[in-house]
């Protein structure tokens, strides 16, 4: 089995919003997510597969009403998909393993840390402050998490 995965067991266990949002690629409503406002230290994870998707420290307030980060913690965790929905071209951002919709990636961001805000549904997320990321297996993140804007 590999470490992160697309699992049955948990997309059956899943929230209807967190099964909506992941697997029909829907959206939250703005300024609803759980972790819109969460600033203490740790790590978001795919809610489908636990893969790692962002830090802490990556995360901002753009004012746009979602969880907003500059970089994916491992950027391979993410795939980007070409969306034509709602009559408008955007990017799509997915995990790889657990193939969750995430949200979108925009490019107007901070530009002095890259200029790209991902702007990720909560409901996608599950997260994992940095005093429990060792014992939930993500030790070797713990040092990415810290707050260094």
């Amino acid at each position: 089995m590999a470490k992160y995965e697309r699992r049955p067991e948990v997309i059956n266990s899943l929230t209807p919003e967190q099964y909506h949002v992941t697997q029909e690629a829907g959206t939250e409503r703005p300024g609803t997510g759980e972790f819109l406002h969460t600033k203490e230290p740790g790590l978001y994870v795919d809610v489908v597969s636990g893969e790692p998707l962002f830090a802490s420290a990556a995360k901002y307030e753009s004012g746009c009403g979602w969880p907003s980060f500059v970089k994916p913690i491992e950027p391979d965790n993410i795939v980007e998909v070409r969306d034509n929905s709602l009559g408008m071209i955007r990017t799509e951002v997915r995990s790889r393993h657990g193939d969750s919709h995430l949200g979108h990636v925009f490019p107007d961001g901070p530009m002095d840390q890259g200029g790209l805000r991902y702007c990720i549904n909560s409901a996608s997320l599950r997260f994992i402050p940095r005093d429990e990321m060792e014992a939930e297996g993500y030790a070797a993140l713990m040092d990415q998490v810290e707050d260094i804007r």
